[in-house]
């Protein structure tokens, strides 16, 4: 017979599943953000739902002109912030 969860066990269950979507819904936003500043954008950038509690971007694909864009911004972005240390 399967174990099944108490009132509690599952109410704290959806708690964590509930914050874990969240976390991802507000990563999408911020790299949204931070992409648009750029003039870079992710048409596939979704929030994927929770797994294992936690939140789960989905950035999907790209075509190498915008993967080479992109890693070229962000060592941008860490050279700067190497320069502010």
């Amino acid at each position: 017979m399967p174990y099944e969860m108490t009132y509690s066990e599952r109410t704290r269950y959806k708690r964590c599943q509930d914050s874990a979507y969240r976390a991802g819904e507000e990563a999408v936003t911020n790299l949204q953000a931070a992409l648009a500043l750029a003039d870079l954008t992710l048409p596939s950038l979704s929030n994927d739902g929770p797994v294992a509690g936690h939140g789960f971007v989905r950035l999907g694909g790209c075509n190498a002109a915008f993967a080479n864009r992109l890693a070229e911004v962000i060592a941008a972005g860490a050279d700067a912030l190497q320069c502010q240390r």
